[in-house]
């Protein structure tokens, strides 16, 4: 399958790490439990206060049975990026619905893909251009908690190429539902874990 993709903005590819994390304003308290977290986090979003995150629980799933809006066949993709909606079309016209974040102005796509690979609780590695202009960025960061990739991993090719999209976990679920990343679609742990349970090697995304 070719990647056929357009970019809506001067980005054209985003890079895993950057795209992996919400762009937020971290508390301290944060930054200070997790060292790389701000290496990966913006301005452009705030962050509620941890008064607010306190008082307020965030959902650990988004996920919902709905009727299948896309069309696609069973077993396909759907990101829906206006809505910030990713469906999973399933038989008989039903489709499983999650939230998504999607890309922030400037690094926003759409095309047709194929998932290449998946990981769970997968390494980072940053590409060596980024190390060139963040020489600061770790040389490698293991799965876990920490890492911005989250649960799980899926890796988008065309062809045998690695596109550098991902559809990913989040540790921040304040972030979905916003546009936050680099290109990369960004899911709840729990959310993109069932998924990832759901779906098979070679399954075809469409990014709208």
């Amino acid at each position: 399958m070719s990647f056929a993709f357009s970019t809506r903005g001067a980005a054209a590819a985003c890079f895993a790490a950057v795209a992996a994390t919400a762009i937020v304003v971290a508390p301290a308290a944060r930054a200070e439990s997790n060292p790389f977290l701000a290496l990966f986090e913006g301005r452009s979003v705030a962050a509620p206060t941890q008064d607010a995150r306190v008082a307020r629980e965030y959902p650990t799933s988004t996920r919902a049975l709905v009727e299948d809006p896309t069309g696609q066949p069973a077993g396909t993709i759907t990101v829906d990026t206006k809505n910030r909606q990713l469906y999973l079309s399933l038989p008989d016209g039903r489709a499983m619905r999650y939230g998504v974040g999607v890309a922030r102005e400037g690094f926003a796509w759409n095309g047709q893909t194929r998932i290449g690979r998946m990981a769970q609780w997968p390494d980072w590695t940053p590409p060596a251009a980024m190390m060139k202009r963040r020489p600061d960025l770790p040389r490698h960061m293991e799965g876990g908690e920490n890492n911005p990739l989250g649960a799980r991993a899926l890796y988008l090719y065309s062809g045998e190429r690695d596109t550098m999209f991902r559809i990913h976990g989040s540790n921040e679920p304040w972030s979905i539902g916003q546009a936050v990343s680099s290109g990369c679609i960004r899911m709840l742990n729990e959310d993109v874990s069932d998924l990832f349970d759901r779906v098979k090697l070679g399954a075809q995304v469409i990014v709208l």
